[in-house]
């Protein structure tokens, strides 16, 4: 093998390979990538695809499509046998097809359809265990070239790391399984969120996600701040065709602009200071799934061209690349402020928010659905419960009523921050008005402080709120200091002036 001298670089990008799968095995479809990526380039071909087997139909899919075409691509589906990777997957034998009008095996109906004329392809199989699972293609050598026989031999060697690459993958599939089965049973997880709401408003949201789910159009989900839009974006990805690809989060408000674009479309090595390495970017890893852009409102007016472009024709270029990546990935974005104020105010791009407002979702806020706040309080405390390790058993009937009386201006999310301190505070078997420490409510906490001079209503807030943040972090200073946000010897001093005991 190799009998001229091999290629520094692409020496060096089979180590990288090599120290990722080494590194995390796990992340397949990220893997698989950018061993498709790095096989593509060091080969020089213009487009390439990884088809897996399905043992069950004896058909392959195209899992991954890297080109101009990729998206069209990935539409289609070869029998067993049918075409130059189905000749390779029936055969279990790499093939080198220098023109592909000459050769019957070459099914050229792919081509036709999506217009991308074909001249030459490269076919290596993917083994398990001397099974064909898969297929590498590699089609069209750049500049008019023809692959060769070294061409060859690398197609073999990424072949073989993404056997292995999905091969670990399928051994950890049990256990992944196992466990997300069992945090189902316990918690309703497996990486989602429990949808609770039963509520007559919340009920016809939910039907009209169930509609617009089985599209792929835009989706913006509008509403106030904690009312719950991550949960809906959730619902659209489980109940569209997508639900068994990936489901990617991301906050645009989280990161500043220039990490912001790296963390969207990702970057080539070398692409700014510390980037060491390349990356995938967030709509990379939503291939074929479903990307969330949370506080949309807030990417900055550079990120909103590149933005739209890959709504117009799911396109972009990596941060210091001029390669174009093509992406499938269904966009659902959501936002608490008023886009068309932003619209009009010049900080928000007019027709990006035309191609964002396909299909607009307005999410009611807590207050305008109290029927559902019970059944949320209760499960919350059945959630913190676990992890306290209390078992409160309920509400009383001043605190349920409570609860219906506040107006919840921060939603969901502070019902359950509510909730999770009164689990904190509670010294009984049921959770008491003044544990619940609410604003303005009769009964509720501020009656706690009414009548005590200033001093000692300041001290006994203090008190209160160190002891709910001590327990929270099971009595450890330094974490609770890192919350507080203050010196843990400054924390020290305050529990033995305000005499808090464990």
């Amino acid at each position: 093998m190799f009998k001229s001298r091999i290629d520094p670089k692409k020496f060096e990008t089979l180590i990288e390979i090599t120290n990722l799968i080494n590194s995390n095995y796990t992340d397949v479809r990220v893997l698989l990538t950018e061993i498709l990526e790095s096989a593509t380039r060091l080969v020089g071909g213009e487009a390439s695809s990884l088809l897996l087997v399905d043992q069950g139909s004896n058909k392959l899919y195209f899992e991954i499509a890297l080109g101009s075409k990729g998206t069209d691509v990935k539409k289609f589906s070869l029998n067993m046998g049918e075409g130059i990777a189905g000749w390779v997957a029936e055969h279990n034998t790499p093939l080198l097809v220098a023109d592909v009008d000459k050769d019957p095996r070459f099914f050229a109906d792919i081509s036709k359809k999506i217009r991308f004329p074909t001249t030459s392809i490269l076919a290596v199989p993917m083994r398990v265990n001397d099974r064909c699972v898969g297929v590498i293609e590699l089609v069209n050598k750049k500049d008019g070239g023809t692959f060769t026989q070294e061409d060859l031999e690398w197609a073999e060697i990424f072949s073989t790391q993404a056997a292995i690459t999905l091969q670990n993958a399928r051994s950890f599939q049990k256990a992944r399984d196992e466990i997300g089965r069992l945090r189902d049973q316990v918690a309703g997880g497996g990486g989602f969120h429990s949808f609770i709401g039963s509520s007559r408003v919340i009920q016809e949201k939910l039907e009209i996600v169930r509609r617009v789910a089985a599209a792929d159009s835009t989706v913006l989900l509008l509403g106030e701040s904690g009312v719950g839009k991550e949960l809906f974006a959730e619902q659209i990805h489980l109940h569209s065709r997508r639900r068994d690809k990936p489901f990617i989060r991301v906050s645009c408000a989280a990161l500043p602009e220039a990490l912001l674009e790296s963390e969207l479309f990702g970057h080539v090595k070398g692409a700014f200071t510390d980037a060491g390495g390349a990356r995938l970017g967030r709509f990379s890893l939503a291939d074929g799934g479903t990307i969330f852009l949370d506080e949309i409102g807030e990417l900055p007016l550079s990120l909103q061209s590149k933005l739209l472009r890959v709504l117009q024709s799911r396109t972009f270029e990596k941060v210091g690349s001029s390669e174009t990546v093509t992406v499938d990935a269904r966009i659902v974005a959501a936002t608490n402020r008023d886009i068309e104020k932003a619209v009009a105010a010049g900080t928000f791009r007019s027709d990006l928010y035309y191609r964002l407002n396909v299909l607009p979702l307005l999410i009611p806020p807590l207050r305008e659905r109290t029927e559902d706040i019970g059944e949320l309080a209760r499960f919350f405390l059945e959630r913190f419960n676990r992890e306290t390790n209390k078992q409160i058993r309920g509400f009383s009937d001043e605190a349920m009523e409570a609860m219906h009386a506040y107006s919840w201006p921060g939603n969901v999310r502070e019902l359950e921050n509510a909730v999770e301190r009164a689990v904190v505070m509670a010294r009984g078997d049921s959770i008491a008005v003044e544990d619940l420490l609410l604003p303005g409510l009769g009964g509720g906490s501020s009656d706690v402080f009414s009548g005590k001079p200033l001093r000692e209503a300041l001290n006994l807030f203090k008190k209160r709120f160190l002891t709910a943040t001590l327990q929270k972090h099971r009595w450890n200073q330094t974490a609770a200091a890192r919350e507080l946000g203050i010196q843990r010897t400054y924390l020290t001093k305050l529990i033995k002036d305000l005499e808090i005991f464990r």
